[in-house]
């Protein structure tokens, strides 16, 4: 408790430090206003400040609702998060000025210095208009882009694009495809993260989407719920609705085996996994653990395999085997794999099971930032995951990442927006 409260603390030194030095932009930037305007800003500044961090504390020490967290939380993020993009500008101009000191004072006492004048860039001048100091411009530069994260995120907010589902069509041709399979048509979600949701009729849209496709097969790739299984409680009568003809099948994610909370003990920790477990059969999912399901049509055969949670990061559990989930597979000309976390794919799947035909996944959310514009697509989520939205191939493997139909911690979505896929499998 000690070590953390510490922690804390020096956190907290960090964000106070980053205030001051935010605080000279804006007293550079407005010095030339009437004083009452300048001391109502200071006041307003830090008032502000001064709730973002209470709140820190109030979140993490007391007992509050978790939607109240939540927001809590996240305007921390995008309060801190936003001054961040001003503080390279800022370092800048007190590079640039403390170099202009060591000059004055290393430059011989014998030379008189001309004062160097503190314009603005030739390009920003214009001739009869005020001079601007160069301070004033990177301090306005500054704070200016500071606005636009924070701006944009609390966009991402407002508009609600967090339920603004997008339906996403695949063809999918696969040389060994059995001719019964041919034509199959197969619906994927992923990341539900039950415990975010505000909008159960909004969910509910998306689930209608969904069915409205007439998939034969359902695949959902992993995180039901953020913590606690107790999170479905109010949406199991949404998601019960989902129906395929030939099943749907789902998988656990990394979220779901409850390791992002404090338990009273373990045995409580594997009773909320035992209830998730029930909360899958209760949805009328086939859970897959480690296991296969032979599917069989017109006298020929199609794996469904699905493993628990495997990454190649540390961060995150290693519990899948495909060693067992792929037992009794042996016959089957094709195989599809359901695995959470992409990093998977590369790291065992395409090195060591190469009769693998394709992997469905999820888990990068795309970090709900980012943009996709036809064949463009960008997000900071590919400098963790080189596979984090839509399909890749590596010789006759393929691998598709969902970027997710719930939404985890920030309450929005910028660029990314949240997806429902449907397949359709072909012989090559």
């Amino acid at each position: 408790m000690e070590s953390r409260l510490l922690n804390l603390l020096l956190v907290t030194v960090v964000l106070v430090l980053i205030d001051i030095y935010m605080y000279q932009a804006i007293k550079t930037t407005f010095r030339e206003r009437r004083e009452r305007t300048r001391r109502n800003i200071f006041i307003a500044y830090w008032l502000i400040a001064a709730l973002t961090i209470a709140g820190m504390y109030i979140g993490i020490f007391f007992m509050i609702s978790r939607g109240l967290r939540t927001l809590v939380f996240v305007w921390f993020f995008i309060h801190y998060f936003s001054k961040i993009f001003a503080l390279p500008f800022l370092l800048i101009d007190d590079i640039r000025r403390g170099i202009h000191l060591l000059i004055r004072k290393f430059r011989k006492p014998r030379v008189e210095l001309e004062p160097i004048p503190e314009t603005e860039p030739e390009a920003m001048r214009e001739e009869g208009s005020k001079k601007i100091s160069r301070s004033d411009f990177l301090s306005r530069t500054g704070l200016l882009v500071a606005t636009i994260p924070f701006a944009t995120m609390n966009y991402g907010i407002i508009s609600r694009n967090v339920y603004d589902y997008r339906i996403k069509r695949k063809t999918i041709y696969l040389p060994n495809l059995p001719k019964a399979f041919d034509g199959i048509r197969i619906g994927q979600i992923s990341d539900i993260h039950s415990g975010s949701f505000y909008d159960k009729v909004a969910v509910q849209g998306g689930i209608d989407m969904l069915n409205a496709e007439k998939c034969d097969i359902v695949f959902f790739t992993g995180d039901l719920v953020n913590d606690e299984t107790p999170e479905m409680k109010n949406y199991m009568d949404v998601f019960d609705k989902i129906k395929a003809p030939i099943g749907v099948f789902s998988i656990l994610g990394n979220h779901d085996y409850g390791d992002y909370r404090e338990w009273a003990s373990a045995q409580a920790k594997q009773q909320n996994l035992e209830d998730l477990y029930r909360v899958h059969k209760n949805l009328g999912w086939d859970l897959l653990r480690n296991e296969n399901r032979i599917l069989k049509q017109g006298g020929e055969s199609l794996a469904i395999i699905g493993v628990e949670n495997w990454s190649s990061s540390s961060r995150f559990p290693k519990k899948g085997r495909l060693d067992i989930a792929t037992q009794g597979t042996e016959e089957s000309p094709v195989k599809l794999l359901l695995s959470h976390d992409p990093s998977h794919w590369n790291a065992q799947v395409t090195r060591d099971y190469k009769d693998i035909d394709m992997m469905f996944a999820g888990h990068t959310h795309g970090m709900q930032f980012g943009i996709e514009i036809g064949n463009l697509k960008w997000s900071p989520a590919q400098y963790v995951y080189p596979e984090w939205s839509g399909l890749y191939e590596k010789e006759q493997q393929k691998l598709y990442v969902n970027v997710g139909y719930g939404f985890l911690g920030y309450p929005g979505r910028i660029g990314i927006l949240p997806e429902i896929t449907i397949f359709e499998l072909k012989k090559a």
